[in-house]
């Protein structure tokens, strides 16, 4: 496969992925078609001339032909994509990452589609809780699904596999997805390896701090999964993390005080959340300054989210935030990806954030892998050509992970929260990662939620039907 390879593997920037849905900040579908008087297959704008980031443009007119797969035809491929935005209890919940999608396919038409097919996009609301009948849905009409991420994948992952809805997600949350068949992430989240990076690079911040940590825990069964991974996590960067006992409920507690003193009678003076953002968990910091504490807080790149920054803006309470990540900052508009990922969503009236980026960052992945099928675009040749994609950096917006093998990046950042701004805290150069190959850790079999076959895959919906990548 041709792919623009980035020289450098660190370059300026700021995901995630982390449980992600529950882990990239806030920073019945419609179908998204050209705007007005362009027709799909414009000729204005040569893929030659096109790059995004680092990254030469995947799209451009061309002369691909046939009907040679589900929502695919001479003139168009057929792409579903979505994300929570209509769930009640958080409006607009991860709407980034349609907007995102959405953005990048006018930005594909544009050029001509990908090799003169126009690509049209069904945006999905999951709600939460309508992820499978989305999936349903995808599973009648779609050539593949693109830059989603649904909270609640665990209750869709059945269905995708048995109607081989191949896949390249913006992020995965249950653990059967995350490792799903059929399945190639931008920024990958496999659940027996991961990066731990943001554990080491605490260590080094703070190396009088590793017996001084605790996990906050939560009654979510996404997060319960998540921190038994990042216990496992934190104990190759040779923290011995202290066992408070608090387990807050995702729903909110009527007080969480008890919660807070817990803390203070175990000597924590430094937490750790897998949690979101949300007005719960700053009721609980609240409770936490009221008990008299001023603990490091350390997070997800969940963390890293314009709901945080406002909530800090007047209390303060989280001037000791830091979140890992492995992508460049929203802030850093020396990063020619992150400038045209934010150029691209604004001009269309869209919200960016960390998500958006990690949407982007596999719809090009997956554009990519279509340019190469050329006029034998079938979910055949897309699995082929994904699992053969090894140096992906998402034209620079993030750390080079390997979404051929399913392994995320070596490298990683931390952001600190000051007020309502976010800078880099580690390492010292700014816009740069820090990579050691100790950063990817071997999760416990214990922590995976699901058993895995010899190809590192999600074995629970196998069938003798599902595609797999051929020699």
């Amino acid at each position: 496969m041709k792919r623009n390879k980035t020289a450098k593997l660190v370059v300026a920037l700021a995901a995630t992925a982390a449980l992600v849905s529950a882990c990239a900040g806030d920073r019945g579908g419609d179908a998204v078609v050209p705007s007005s008087g362009d027709s799909g297959n414009s000729k204005s704008t040569s893929s030659a001339d096109v790059e995004f980031g680092t990254l030469a443009s995947p799209c451009g007119a061309g002369d691909a032909k046939g009907a040679t797969d589900q929502g695919v035809s001479d003139s168009e491929i057929k792409i579903g994509y979505g994300d929570d935005r209509g769930y009640a209890k958080s409006p607009g919940l991860n709407k980034e990452m349609s907007d995102a999608v959405t953005a990048m396919i006018k930005w594909c038409n544009e050029q001509g589609g990908i090799n003169g097919r126009k690509v049209v996009g069904t945006n999905y609301d999951a709600a939460m809780t309508q992820a499978n009948a989305v999936m349903q849905d995808s599973c009648r009409s779609d050539f593949m699904m693109v830059g989603q991420g649904f909270a609640m994948d665990a209750t869709s992952e059945q269905t995708r596999v048995a109607c081989n809805m191949a896949t390249v997600p913006g992020f995965t949350v249950s653990p059967d997805a995350a490792n799903g068949p059929m399945s190639y992430q931008g920024v990958p989240f496999p659940v027996d390896i991961a990066n731990a990076s943001a554990w080491f690079q605490m260590g080094e911040m703070h190396p009088d701090m590793k017996n001084d940590f605790t996990l906050i825990g939560s009654t979510m069964p996404a997060i319960i999964t998540s921190l038994a991974k990042t216990s496992s996590m934190a104990k190759a960067a040779g923290f011995n993390l202290k066992d408070c006992g608090v387990v807050l409920n995702y729903e909110g507690e009527a007080s969480y005080v008890p919660f807070a003193e817990k803390i203070k009678q175990c000597g924590a003076k430094g937490m750790w959340t897998s949690r979101s953002p949300v007005p719960n968990e700053f009721n609980f910091f609240k409770a936490v300054d009221q008990a008299g504490l001023d603990p490091i807080i350390f997070g997800e790149a969940t963390w890293y989210a314009n709901s945080a920054q406002a909530f800090n803006k007047d209390s303060g309470l989280l001037d000791n935030l830091n979140a890992g990540m492995a992508f460049q900052m929203l802030e850093n508009e020396n990063d020619p990806a992150v400038k045209q990922y934010k150029d691209l969503v604004t001009a269309g009236g869209g919200k960016t954030a960390l998500l958006g980026m990690q949407a982007t960052s596999s719809f090009l992945l997956w554009a990519s892998a279509a340019k190469e099928c050329g006029s034998d675009l079938t979910r055949q040749c897309m699995i082929d050509e994904l699992s053969q994609i090894h140096d992906w950096d998402g034209g620079g917006l993030h750390a080079t992970m390997d979404p051929g093998a399913n392994i995320p990046a070596q490298c990683g950042l931390v952001v600190a929260l000051k007020g309502a701004d976010y800078t880099q805290a580690f390492p010292a150069d700014k816009g740069e990662f820090k990579c050691d190959p100790q950063y990817l850790v071997k999760t416990d079999k214990a922590t995976w939620g699901t058993d895995l076959n010899a190809d590192r895959v999600a074995t629970k919906y196998l069938n003798p039907n599902v595609i797999t990548p051929k020699a």
